[in-house]
């Protein structure tokens, strides 16, 4: 059985009137990662009176084989990921999701059978693993089920049957401290060699990590790396460049990965969405940092997913081990895309901006329109990228329009990071063009490196788009952008 709702001694958790996170300096909100105890209140409360989406929403959840309470639990003492060894990563990341959904289930109806079922998966895990392995893309695995392990537990924190300590240790030395790491030192490389996605799905892990296990430190690293990182999970490195465009609700904001191809640019949002919105929820406001700069290269890949011209500045990147082989690549123009791709990450990103913040957010608006109602892990496909995000956004991040004179603010800063900021040295440009891309590397590089050089195991790339662009070892450095307009 759940113990009463409300989490650690001191934490206020909530949502103030304004809708904005009313966070006791000092102290971290619980449940405060992607879902408060308002928004779990929210969905409950909508579902129950048969209010539209929410019930598209969570007929999604109830017909997913993960949010049964019959799963059973499937615990390895070693996770691999990654080419060179005995892959067994889809086990961790469907008990993942299906204690997240269990969880939230469990939440919107109030049954404990759903609760039990999803502490048994965590408690299950908690007491076996002892190590994430593999190539490089063990770094992968590190960050994105390292953020997805503390969300689901996060909701059921408070329950009596959880082993809280122990999964917080495991939680920290073998997810937190292996992203922290990565963050560090990516792998011996260069501090490009990793594309975006790698930065954030590791900046993820570090923050959930930090929140769950109440380590104000931590919190602060990630929400530091967020804002001047030298990775390119930075948000002025992911999105490099900001174009004025009229109607387009502020500009646009180039997405680096844009010009790599539509899967992992999509998975970079997503995941960038998710760090915003679990900032936001301990009084964080990086959704509105560097003059809503995610909001822009949000914008720009949900109107160029849906198979709208956006325009693109050519960049050269560096890749490579430091002291070892070197390479470059550049890229001249943004992949094709399918606009048929959908990945359930829109909901988040326009409910913040239109609803809390009262701003118009037109292809994020539409882009989230047609991918409702959003569903979650097992329903994008059987390989490891339809489980990158938790989803469910149509359920979870659904919410009334505040007013106007609410709508402004920023969250109330919970005393980890600094909540706000500010930044400059946006280029405005303009221009469009069609995918290109080119590349070299040194001769030496062939054959050496490959540990670096993992971008994800084949099959993560089966459900990315067909692009044209051949997925090179690793990501890269943004060397210059200065393009003045044209096609590059």
């Amino acid at each position: 059985m759940l113990k009463a709702s409300g989490a650690a001694a001191g934490a206020v958790a909530g949502i103030a009137a304004t809708g904005r996170p009313a966070v006791a300096a000092g102290a971290f909100a619980h449940p405060g990662l992607l879902h408060t105890r308002t928004d779990l209140d929210r969905m409950a409360a909508k579902v129950k009176a048969g209010a539209a989406p929410y019930t598209a929403g969570f007929a999604r959840l109830t017909a997913n084989r993960h949010a049964q309470s019959g799963w059973q639990a499937r615990p390895q003492a070693v996770v691999y990921r990654g080419s060179g060894t005995p892959e067994n990563y889809a086990l961790l990341y469907n008990d993942i999701h299906a204690a997240y959904q269990n969880a939230l289930r469990y939440h919107v109806t109030g049954e404990s059978a759903y609760a039990d079922t999803a502490v048994a998966i965590l408690n299950a895990w908690s007491a076996t693993l002892t190590a994430v392995n593999g190539s490089a893309d063990r770094f992968l695995a590190a960050g994105l089920y390292g953020y997805q392990f503390a969300n689901a537990a996060e909701l059921v924190r408070d329950h009596g049957d959880f082993e809280s300590a122990r999964f917080q240790e495991m939680l920290s030395k073998l997810f937190g401290a292996v992203s922290d790491d990565f963050l560090v030192r990516h792998n011996g490389a260069v501090v490009s060699n990793y594309w975006t996605n790698w930065d954030l799905a590791n900046m993820a892990c570090v923050l959930a990590t930090g929140v769950f296990c109440d380590d104000r430190a931590q919190v602060a690293r990630a929400v530091d790396y967020f804002k001047h990182g030298a990775g390119l999970g930075a948000i002025r490195n992911a999105i490099p460049v900001v174009y004025d465009e009229e109607g387009a609700d502020g500009g646009l904001g180039e997405w680096l990965e844009a010009g790599r191809d539509q899967g992992h640019a999509l998975l970079g949002v997503g995941l960038m969405g998710t760090f915003c919105e679990m900032a936001w929820n301990q009084g964080i406001d990086l959704y509105g940092y560097d003059d809503n700069r995610f909001l822009k290269g949000a914008q720009y890949v949900a109107k160029w997913s849906m198979g709208g011209q956006v325009p693109f500045t050519a960049s050269t990147r560096r890749k490579g081990a430091i002291g070892g082989w070197s390479g470059s690549e550049t890229v001249t123009a943004a992949a094709g895309v399918d606009p048929s791709m959908i990945r359930p990450i829109w909901a988040m990103i326009a409910n913040h901006y239109t609803k809390r913040r009262g701003m118009s957010a037109t292809y994020v608006t539409r882009i989230a329109a047609k991918v409702a109602p959003e569903g979650g892990g097992g329903d994008y496909g059987p390989n490891s990228g339809g489980y990158d995000q938790l989803g469910f956004g149509t359920l979870t991040f659904t919410r009334d329009r505040v007013s106007t004179g609410e709508a402004s603010g920023s969250p109330v800063p919970s005393g980890s990071a600094s909540a706000s900021g500010s930044g400059s040295g946006s280029a405005s440009v303009s221009g469009s063009g069609s995918a290109s891309v080119s590349a070299s590397a040194s001769p030496s590089a062939a054959g050496k490196g490959d540990d670096l050089a993992a971008t994800g195991s084949g099959e993560g790339v089966a459900w990315a788009a067909a692009t044209g662009v051949t997925a090179l070892a690793g990501g890269l450095l943004l060397l210059r952008k200065r393009a003045r307009g044209g096609a590059q």
